[in-house]
Formats: C-alpha cells, structure tokens, sequence
C-alpha cells in the first residue's frame, strides 16, 4: 500500500526536528520509533522518550488515504539524509515493513504497531499562557542553559527554572558552583507561576527556535509545559522539587568592579587555563589599580600570568575562581563589554552586560 509520494525535504526537516528526542538504548523498542500518521493532507511525526514528546506537521499533496505506522526514527532520518537532494520517495506498507524507493533505491524497514505508541496525554490543567518572539526565547536560554547541572543528585538542578511574573520572563540555571539569570519583558500581564524544566527539553527546545520575531507560545500546566513553535509541538513533564532561592544567591551591593572587552578577557583567560591545574582549574585575579593580574599555576610549579590594563579605582583584591566557569559565560555572551563586580576574598564574583538589567551570572569563589 503506497502511503506517501512526495520529495525527499517534506520527509526530511520534520524528521530532523523530532529524531533528537529519540533514546538509543531503551527499554521499550517503539521508543526508538517515530510514529507517522495522515490525515488528508497533513502528516504528523512524534517522538517520545515517556518525558517529553516532539509533534510536527508536514503538508503534502499527494492524495494518498490516511494512515499511522512508526518505524526506527534515527535509521528513517540516515535514509533521508543520504539520498540526493531533490530525490522523489515514495513511502510503502506491507505486513511489518516499510520500504522506502527513490530512484533504483530500495530499503526495507520493520515497523511496529501505531496503536502501541506511548502518547504523552494532551495538556488538561492550563494555568498560564505566554506568548513571546522565538528569537528573544532563544536568546534568554542561550544566555543561562550552559549553567544547568548534568547528573547531579540534586535532580531539580539538572534543568532550568522558569519564571512568569507580571510582565516578566526569567530564566534561572544553577549546578550549585555558578548561577545564570536572564529576563525578557512580556507583552501582557500574567499570574505568578514557575516550573522547572528538564535539562534535555531545554536543549531541544533551542534547536527548535528560530531567529525570528515568529511567536512562540508557553502553555503552563501543573505537570507540564507545552512550547508551540512554527508548526512544532513540543510538549514536556516538569521536575518535581523545590529550585533554590535564586534572589539570595544574586548580590546586590558590589562597590569593586570594571568593564573589561569581553574578548579580551576571554583570550587571557583561555591562555592563562593552558597552565592551570587539571583537576581544579583554578584562576587567580589580583585587582589592583588600573590592573588585573590572570595567574594559573599547576602541580609542576608551572605558571601562567597575563596582565590587562583596567579602568579600576577599588581597593585591592585577590580571589580565586575556576577558569570554566568563567570562561563558559564569556564564551555564551555575544557582547563587547561585561562588567566583573567583587565583594571580598571569600564572596562570589557577578558578571553583568552593561546597559541590559537583564543578564547575571554569578560565579563562587574557591581557594587556591
């Protein structure tokens, strides 16, 4: 039974935005597949991994019946990719298999049974509605997710925070060593209500959002969120727990601080870590005025100094941080300029970008 006739992209870019979600090694075989389904004109593809669920729609006009099958995601998607660019495939049914032409190509894939799939049921309790741009989405959570934990013990750190408030977005990653916050302003008033979202929605839903002024809308449940984006559902269970008190964390009162060029200070950083030791990845900075001093040594008794000339009127100060995490902000932030702000030798180093109120990144001192 013929299912789908159409050009090789149709099948293409929907497979490419769900496939990620797919887990290599499960428990369940159907979790490797996508499941396909028709109806008219329209056919849908989802993936699922039991905690979060990825739908996209493709048009297609080739008259064929309505149908649903799932197939392996990842080996659909190899297929796709490795045929020509404006190859024509056609899509075919029989018993267990599906095979797939183009051209004098033929493969011969197994499918499971649709009815099997483990949907995620559709969002029933909807407490907020937020409605934003993709590009402004997407620039707030490439501004924190690289400070999410990975594995930690501490599941409710393995994720990010989001925040709806008023007029407000926050959203707030911690692995309990360093803190990224970034806001982004609403076009509407809303209740207060925050979720903590898995840390494998957040790097999927990136890859999903566009740079683009396209709205995205956030539909918040008790139990999940839903992220609408162009003709992509995305729709993912929370982390039950309670996140920390991201306030407390975010010092208000700094008096020592400079603006550096960020690129500047991120080669320094990154030629002063050559030498730094490689379990601790320590960096010490000495303030004095007009200078900052970079200084890495390791177990060998090797060391590494830069020096920079710095617009610094402050009293002195030697404090030691590890040179990742400094770098992994410098490294995110697509800026000129950041302002580095200290309190003393024992208290956390706050990164801001001048003239934008709603970027902080706040990283914990170490002894060196």
């Amino acid at each position: 039974m013929l299912l789908i006739e159409t050009d090789r992209d149709t099948l293409l870019k929907p497979l490419q935005a769900v496939t990620g979600v797919v887990e290599r090694r499960h428990t369940l075989p159907i979790l490797s597949n996508v499941l396909i389904e028709r109806a008219e004109s329209t056919i849908s593809f989802v993936a699922t991994d039991l905690e979060m669920q990825i739908t996209t729609f493709a048009s297609c006009q080739d008259h064929q019946q309505s149908f649903a099958i799932t197939v392996a995601a990842k080996k659909l998607l190899d297929i796709c990719r490795a045929l020509p660019e404006k190859a024509k495939i056609q899509l075919e049914a029989t018993d267990n298999r599906l095979q797939v032409k183009a051209g004098k190509s033929r493969f011969n894939l197994q499918t499971l049974p649709a009815q099997d799939f483990p949907k995620i049921a559709p969002l029933a309790d909807i407490k907020t509605v937020v409605r934003l741009s993709q590009k402004t989405l997407k620039h707030c959570l490439n501004l924190v997710q690289y400070a999410m934990a990975q594995q930690d013990i501490r599941y409710y750190l393995n994720g990010l925070l989001l925040v709806v408030e008023g007029s407000s977005l926050k959203v707030v990653a911690t692995d309990g060593h360093r803190l990224s916050l970034a806001s982004a302003e609403l076009p509407q008033q809303q209740a207060p209500q925050e979720v903590i979202l898995p840390r494998k929605t957040i790097l999927e839903l990136v890859k999903l959002l566009g740079d683009s002024d396209e709205e995205v809308v956030i539909e918040i449940g008790q139990n999940q969120t839903k992220f609408s984006v162009s003709n992509t559902l995305l729709v993912s269970k929370v982390i039950d727990g309670k996140f920390p008190d991201f306030t407390r964390v975010i010092p208000s009162s700094y008096e020592k601080h400079f603006v550096v060029p960020r690129v500047l200070l991120q080669q320094t950083l990154q030629r002063a870590a050559i030498l730094s030791n490689e379990k601790f990845r320590g960096v010490r900075l000495v303030l004095t005025k007009d200078s900052l001093r970079v200084i890495c040594n390791n177990n060998e008794q090797e060391e590494a100094q830069e020096e920079l000339e710095i617009a610094y009127d402050g009293a002195p100060l030697d404090v030691g941080f590890n040179v990742v995490y400094l770098l992994d902000v410098l490294n995110n932030l697509n800026v000129e300029q950041v302002d580095c702000a200290f309190g003393d030798a024992n208290s956390s180093m706050l990164v801001t970008i001048p003239g934008e109120a709603g970027f902080k990144y706040v990283v914990m001192p170490m002894r060196i």
